[in-house]
């Protein structure tokens, strides 16, 4: 069996738990303390809308705006 899971550990008895889990040849840690890239949301939708299509929605976003401040 070859199952493999990435987990986020949010407290530290977890880390304990895990290891004795290891000792115990039940588990086998692959990696530890490994910095995930943080991208930017900017830069991850970079290029998803045209030019055309962002001014648009530029134009869509003010009209809702001047609707909801008419309210």
């Amino acid at each position: 069996m070859n199952n493999t899971m990435l987990i986020q550990v949010t407290n530290q008895k977890a880390i304990k738990l895990i290891h004795e889990l290891e000792e115990l040849d039940l588990i086998i840690v692959l990696e530890e303390n490994f910095d995930q890239e943080k991208t930017k949301l900017s830069e991850k939708y970079k290029g998803i809308l045209s030019k055309a299509q962002g001014q648009d929605l530029n134009e869509h976003i003010k009209q809702m705006r001047s609707e909801w401040n008419s309210i």
